[in-house]
């Protein structure tokens, strides 16, 4: 095994995968801190260079966990560090919009009815109702903090831009390690300056379908509300954060302390 890289969740550590990034080092609201070079998210995992993939296998990923949609998988596999497992969780409804973009803005008019004039911005909030509400996203959830929590670590997760169906389970496993809200959301909008390869793609999607720029740029940021419009789902569906963790992701207290444990120090 190569020596285990130290990082932070500054910098690019991988610039053909430029949302690669640790969770470690952020506080939690008892004081303690998610530990370094344990945890990290993604977006996709599948141009890395020769070099990168030196620097990808040092450090130390026993985890891929990929959470994209079957479509996206077979289109574009993986490229997985040496010694690590993979693990293919869907959190998406696998007939979706959002789960196979490719076949939608394939046809010029589905395009335009799904994502112009404004909708894109209502697909995103629809996003993440599913991501919050959906069984597929419950369960595939569930399965990412369980596999956090008994391991091996070190653990990537990530989909496509890594911003969206990653974003969450970002802010969820922070969540459930005490993070507060504020430095969640902040880990969570820092996707929006790490979206040049989402960027490139989306304006050729959008050169092929004829959709004006304008009308897809919603979804290929994060914002705020976006994630505020999740939690406060989770408090209308479930009456609160902890309901949701002990009722729609069906956690355990042992899951959760194990994973504190791992994760904290």
């Amino acid at each position: 095994m190569g020596i285990v890289s130290i990082v932070t969740n500054d910098g690019f550590l991988l610039p053909s995968a430029p949302n690669f990034r640790d969770l470690g080092g952020h506080r939690t609201k008892e004081g303690r801190t998610v530990r370094s070079g344990l945890l990290y998210r993604s977006d996709a995992l599948h141009t890395l260079t020769e070099q990168e993939r030196a620097t990808y296998d040092g450090f130390g990923i026993r985890q891929l966990i990929d959470l994209r949609s079957s479509h996206e998988r077979d289109r574009l596999p993986d490229l997985i560090p040496n010694g690590a497992e993979y693990a293919a969780i869907g959190v998406q409804k696998t007939d979706s919009a959002g789960a196979n973009f490719i076949d939608l803005f394939a046809d010029p008019e589905q395009a335009r009815v799904a994502f112009g004039d404004g909708a894109a911005e209502r697909h995103m909030y629809d996003v993440y109702r599913g991501l919050v509400t959906d069984t597929e996203a419950l369960d595939g959830y569930r399965d990412l903090v369980e596999r956090a929590a008994k391991g091996p670590t070190a653990l990537v997760f990530h989909c496509s831009a890594g911003k969206d169906r990653t974003g969450w389970g970002a802010a969820l496993l922070l969540t459930l390690l005490g993070v507060e809200r504020e430095v969640v959301t902040t880990d969570y909008v820092a996707s929006n300056d790490r979206q040049a390869a989402t960027d490139h793609w989306m304006r050729l999607l959008s050169q092929e379908s004829g959709l004006p720029w304008e009308d897809i740029e919603p979804m290929t940021r994060v914002k705020p509300d976006y994630l505020d419009s999740a939690f406060t789902l989770i408090d209308q569906e479930y009456g609160s954060f902890d309901d949701y963790v002990v009722r729609g992701l069906k956690l355990t207290g042992a899951t959760i302390d194990g994973l504190k444990s791992r994760m904290l120090v």
